[in-house]
């Protein structure tokens, strides 16, 4: 690339103890390009970005932002030479408001609120990304707070713009807009960075694509004319064909798209019990002196089904689920067939899910019945059957989970809570964090948790392409009230609307 580049990254190393995250990599970025920076989790991404954001100093290489040396391990430096960084989990702070959130890091003793908002609705204007300045940052939904996240960024005059996973918890809508105000900001010259796991999000909007995989550079080209075949190939190497998850599901996975969505059944009557994994009526549940997150919901959930629930962030599906669960105390009926057992999935499977300082093997028998005195033997030869057919990459069921990686730690909770034998599993964004092989082979043994064995499953995600591509059924929570959605081929656009209509 030449000297008028807006990035120029060559050959950055970088090593975290005895893992080498980066392996000289190289990446360059144009004025007024889209650059989508693809890999799986630990493929060097996030690092790559964080040594040109200053956040971390490179063991070995150089970069230039406008043909100028950038220093290493500053980000004062990185945001004079104008970069901005959106991190994938906002960082705002919820009691603060909108221009006040904007305001935050700025020279000065006081607080200008006329000078902060007038820039925040300036920023809006130029960019179509318009959002009060008065508002509660904790008040506003997460395609909002997205928004908020960019304008701050924006505010500083970046001319390089770094967004981490930036789609991952919006709807459609929300995501169709936040990539038209990217390629306004595009055409006006500002070079994007977008990392991300979707391959939709690359045909929305890329004009380059650079594939990092084990810290080195897989591909770099322009994605016009660049299939989804080739940048799967390129982000899991051995690919396909050297995995145990079938080809279809990590396409699914990868793609973010639904090509041919599934046919939805209708929803079962309510009633009889023992033909159901379970039954709700007008359950609710409330938190004195706040909201009520879930208003009187009423569902059932059959054996063998999957049954999906679509939400913007903060309308009760959190509530509902562990309340489902037995986590929440509620009000009205929860009838769960077979002998009543349900099995959990949370969403923060290292706080929630495991003792991490444990073993694979306690990990496996926590909350299992095994009397006054445990069988470390027979723990330890479950733990090694379990390990071998949940493919967990681990060195023995001795080793501490800590140890393993994210998609292997979610396997750990997975074959724990299905090995319980539930009639209802409820499974609560189970493949956050997840790269797409780790993603897709827990959707796999979901569904075949619920085809197979004829679990009832209750899954949530962020995001709405998962959610119709696992489920057999899928219903809306919209400000805590339950909606079946009837369509017998729902699209992601339909649900998309029904999640924002009404919506906190």
């Amino acid at each position: 690339m030449s000297e008028t580049a807006a990035v120029q990254m060559t050959g950055i190393a970088k090593r975290f103890g005895p893992v080498q995250a980066l392996r000289g990599a190289d990446f360059a970025l144009a004025p007024g390009e889209v650059h989508a920076l693809l890999g799986e989790n630990g493929a060097g991404k996030s690092t790559l970005m964080q040594v040109l954001f200053g956040l971390l100093i490179p063991d070995a290489g150089t970069v230039e932002v406008s043909g100028r040396p950038l220093p290493s391990g500053s980000p004062r430096a990185a945001m004079a030479a104008g970069i901005g960084m959106v991190h994938q989990h906002f960082s705002l702070v919820p009691a603060m408001t909108v221009a006040e959130n904007v305001a935050l890091g700025r020279s000065g003793l006081r607080f200008d609120g006329r000078a902060a908002a007038e820039t925040v609705r300036r920023v809006g204007t130029a960019t179509g990304l318009d959002i009060d300045p008065s508002v509660v940052a904790g008040d506003l939904p997460a395609g909002q707070r997205q928004r908020l996240e960019i304008v701050k960024a924006l505010a500083r005059e970046v001319r390089v713009l770094v967004l981490d996973e930036p789609t991952a918890a919006l709807t459609p809508r929300e995501a169709g807009d936040l990539m038209a105000a990217l390629r306004r900001l595009a055409a006006g010259g500002l070079a994007v960075v977008l990392i991300t796991h979707k391959l939709r999000d690359v045909a929305a909007i890329a004009d380059r694509v650079t594939v990092l995989r084990r810290g080195s550079v897989a591909l770099s080209a322009p994605a016009r004319g660049l299939d989804r075949a080739a940048m799967l190939q390129a982000m899991i190497g051995e690919a396909a064909s050297a995995s145990h998850v079938p080809d279809e599901l990590l396409v699914e996975a990868a793609v973010g798209d639904i090509a041919a969505p599934r046919a939805t059944t209708a929803a079962p009557a309510r009633g009889q019990v023992d033909s159901l994994a379970l039954d709700v009526r007008e359950l609710s549940v409330n938190r004195p002196g706040r909201p009520t997150p879930v208003r009187v919901a009423s569902l059932a959930v059959r054996p063998g089904e999957v049954v999906g629930i679509a939400a913007v962030e903060g309308n009760g599906q959190r509530e509902l689920m562990r309340a489902i669960a037995g986590l929440l105390p509620s009000e009205g009926a929860r009838l769960v067939g077979g002998d009543g057992t349900v099995g959990f999935v949370p969403e923060d499977r290292q706080h929630e899910g495991l003792v991490l300082e444990f073993s694979v093997s306690d990990n496996l028998a926590l909350g299992g019945s095994h009397g006054f005195w445990l069988d470390r033997g027979a723990l330890a030869s479950t733990a090694t059957a379990v390990i071998e057919a949940f493919r967990i990459q681990a060195q023995g069921p001795g080793q501490p989970v800590e140890a393993l990686s994210g998609g292997n730690q979610q396997k750990v909770v997975l074959a724990r809570e299905l090995a319980r034998k539930p009639a209802l599993l409820v499974a609560e964004n189970p493949t956050r964090g997840l790269d797409i092989r780790s993603a897709a082979e827990v959707q796999e043994r979901l569904r075949g948790a619920a085809h197979e064995d004829g679990v009832g499953v209750l899954y949530y995600s962020t995001d709405l392409d998962e959610v119709l591509a696992v489920s057999d059924r899928v219903a809306v929570m919209v400000n805590g009230q339950w909606r079946e959605v009837t369509d017998a081929a729902p699209s992601r656009e339909l649900v998309g609307s029904l999640m924002l209509e009404g919506a906190t």
